[in-house]
């Protein structure tokens, strides 16, 4: 009588040593316990914000405060927020690993003057939608060169969800995304020129041609339409969701800003504080 082994036998041996493989695979050390748990907080952050803004810009600010302050149960970081970045003089802002701002920037040349040497001395910065508004009227050159050279455009009204392609998918934050999503209402800018245009900018997502003609009031035929990018030059990040509370109502999104959050203090030229 000949030896055999039947078929979901094979089958069965197959998957073990599959599992097996993968398994060996994803163990970088054997005997390597997988989790970092904090010893004591591991940054600082600053989030700012003004009640001096649109109401739908105020309503995306509480709700963003709320957001980061969820992601800080446990005390995993030190977490100020402010409305006043005037109590931020240099020597104190340094010491903050993230600067996140919701719905403004620097008013007045001082805290201008302030939040430029905090960037160029390697200060790390993730700004939401209107905290990069700019036009004629803003008066800051530096903040135009620094978000890559693009000024307001246009945008589409009222504020509608969109499809968004996600570009690079190497990129720490957008590695884990899919290659494209539906993403909460917002009201969405247009720069000009394009970010895209500038060698240092590296686009992460921007809006899908399917999505044109975008509005019903305001209609924007065409365009191309960076939405997250950062300026390689400094440790920054900037993403153009953020009209109403409705931009923290998606998983996907969700995870958007917690990747983005992370990606910029991982990068503190003191070291990467989740290795520690």
């Amino acid at each position: 009588m000949k030896n055999f082994i039947s078929i979901p036998i094979l089958f069965s041996l197959m998957s073990f040593m599959c599992v097996g493989n993968v398994h060996a695979q994803n163990s970088e050390k054997a005997g390597e316990y997988p989790a970092n748990y904090a010893r004591a907080p591991r940054f600082k952050a600053l989030v700012y914000y003004t009640n001096n803004a649109e109401s739908a810009h105020v309503d995306f600010a509480l709700r963003g405060v709320e957001f980061f302050k969820k992601l800080n149960y446990g005390d995993g970081f030190v977490l100020d927020v402010t409305t006043d970045m005037t109590q931020y003089p240099y020597e104190t802002l340094k010491d903050y690993n993230i600067v996140v701002m919701l719905n403004g920037y620097p008013a007045g040349k001082t805290q201008r003057d302030v939040f430029e040497k905090y960037m160029e001395n390697g200060g790390g910065w993730m700004g939401f939608h209107v905290a990069a508004y700019n036009d004629r009227n803003t008066g800051w050159p530096w903040f135009v060169d620094f978000l890559g050279g693009g000024v307001f455009y246009c945008n589409n009204w009222p504020a509608q969800p969109v499809k968004l392609d996600v570009e690079g998918h190497d990129h720490p934050v957008t590695k884990n995304l899919p290659s494209n999503f539906i993403a909460p209402e917002s009201e969405w800018y247009q720069w000009t020129p394009s970010p895209r245009e500038n060698p240092d900018v590296e686009v992460l997502l921007s809006m899908s041609p399917d999505n044109y003609p975008l509005g019903i009031k305001d209609v924007v035929k065409w365009g191309d339409w960076p939405v997250v990018w950062t300026n390689t030059r400094y440790r920054m990040i900037y993403l153009n969701m953020g009209h109403n509370e409705a931009a923290f109502g998606d998983a996907t999104q969700n995870l958007l800003f917690v990747n983005a959050f992370r990606w910029v203090v991982s990068r503190d030229p003191h070291g990467d504080p989740f290795q520690k």
